[in-house]
């Protein structure tokens, strides 16, 4: 069962557990039915490849795997530390994600 993710793809998070804790990195990918994201730079694993018409020369290729939702927060665009986000009623009706700890905007309002 899939749940709803408090991250999207392109928002700059931080990893707070596990063994690449404390890095940054902007979402590439989310996954909600594993609930799982891609991180940039974090969770390299090297993966063993086969020569390849589309990779030719094969060999060893480094790439990131998803993490566990749980293991990242947001980063807060303002005081650039980790934060919980809540959904905010704007003026005409529409709800945006902000920062719990600043109150800053998150989500682009249209």
């Amino acid at each position: 069962m899939s749940q709803k993710l408090h991250v999207k793809t392109g928002d700059t998070v931080v990893v707070i557990s596990g063994k690449d804790k404390g890095k940054q990195g902007v979402i590439k990918a989310c996954e909600p039915k594993k609930s799982r994201v891609v991180v940039e730079g974090v969770n390299v694993v090297k993966r063993h490849t086969k020569p390849s018409q589309a990779n030719p020369q094969g060999g060893i290729i480094e790439k990131e795997a998803p993490i566990h939702v749980s293991k990242v927060m947001i980063l807060d665009p303002e005081s650039k530390k980790p934060t919980r986000i809540k959904m905010v009623k704007q003026a005409d009706g529409s709800f945006v994600r902000a920062a719990v700890k600043s109150g800053a905007v998150l989500d682009k309002v249209k």
